[in-house]
């Protein structure tokens, strides 16, 4: 598919999916031409089936530019189209773990993302100076004002979607500090996830991070108390243009350490229960969910994107060899995400 450089892509800076997208780009030498365009058609670029961020413009099967959405597939599309610095390790094994954080990281951590931002006075009132601005910095304080109200409300009265409300909420925070803990254990070993270079789980944890530690001030202070190694992390994610990546510097499967099955397992007991009950509900052509996440209750409307986001991890263990699938099976056991296999 040929390309033409810089490619275009439509985002804003409060976009976690953006942020991801960006450094991506930066690390992998890919041109880019970055439109802040939070919401809206953008003169000269075709519009998206689903207004999400980023919006990249790729050229499809005719060689005309088309609206491209959802980092995970992207990723994985210029990892074939473009070459060099890739993010996706070598490892069979290691690249299915990868898969498997990048998706908590985009799936699970943006829950906690949004409570944060839109569960506390003080992150409203900052979310409702900061997000209208970045639309347009010369709008006048009482336009901003109006905005910033009419966003909030609209952001709050949506929190349902991602699973925050009365119920889940206590298990957001508790788990978000669990993160924030076995995260900087891991990060005192590795400067990466994926070892002495990053992932495409590195990219997924920074750009819900970009939100968490470094705009949103009460989850930002619970970073820099419980996890300066982690606030750390975000800033040095951010570019990695210059950094140099060598093929030695991954870990492999027979090297991942135990602060990496850490991650993994708090992958099974926090976010795979919601996975399955999410999808059997659905199967069952009903919309409310409810399952149990560490002892306690979890209610949310169901969610189709992440029933697809299992299926995509099950058929991923199902294209790994015999071999590597008897490695996988044996690490979701230890890692109490043995259930990730039940059909």
């Amino acid at each position: 598919m040929a390309y033409n450089f810089p490619i275009a892509l439509r985002g804003s800076p409060g976009s976690p999916y953006t942020r991801k997208m960006l450094s991506v780009l930066r690390y992998r030498h890919i041109a880019y031409r970055y439109l802040i365009r939070p919401h809206g058609p953008v003169e000269g670029y075709p519009s998206p089936k689903v207004e999400l961020l980023p919006t990249f413009y790729l050229p499809g099967a005719d060689g005309q530019l088309e609206a491209v959405v959802d980092s995970t597939p992207i990723i994985r599309r210029m990892e074939r189209e473009v070459a060099g610095r890739s993010i996706l390790p070598p490892d069979p094994l290691l690249r299915f773990v990868d898969e498997m954080l990048e998706d908590f990281g985009d799936e699970w951590l943006t829950k906690a993302m949004f409570h944060y931002r839109w569960a506390f006075d003080a992150d409203v009132a900052q979310a409702a100076q900061v997000l209208p601005r970045w639309i347009n910095i010369t709008w006048t304080d009482d336009f901003i004002a109006r905005q910033g109200a009419l966003f909030s409300k609209r952001q709050i009265d949506r929190l349902y979607v991602v699973g925050s409300n009365a119920t889940t909420g206590k298990i957001i925070e508790a788990n978000y500090k669990a993160f924030l803990d076995t995260f900087n254990a891991h990060l005192s070993r590795y400067p990466f996830l994926m070892g002495g270079r990053p992932g495409a789980s590195d990219f997924g944890f920074f750009g819900q991070l970009t939100q968490l530690t470094h705009v949103d001030p009460t989850p930002s202070a619970l970073a820099l108390k419980r996890a300066p190694r982690v606030y750390a992390w975000v800033d040095v994610m951010e570019d990695l243009s210059g950094y140099e990546a060598r093929e030695e510097d991954w870990l492999t499967s027979a090297t991942l350490p135990d602060t990496l099955k850490a991650l993994l397992a708090l992958f099974g007991r926090v976010y795979l229960p919601l996975l399955i009950a999410n999808a059997a509900v659905i199967d069952a052509g009903k919309s409310k969910m409810e399952t149990e996440i560490d002892g306690a209750t979890w209610v949310q409307d169901t969610n189709p994107y992440q029933a697809k986001c299992l299926l995509t991890l099950r058929r991923s263990f199902a294209d790994l060899s015999e071999t590597d699938r008897e490695a996988a099976r044996a690490l979701l056991e230890e890692t109490g995400c043995g259930a990730l296999l039940t059909v």
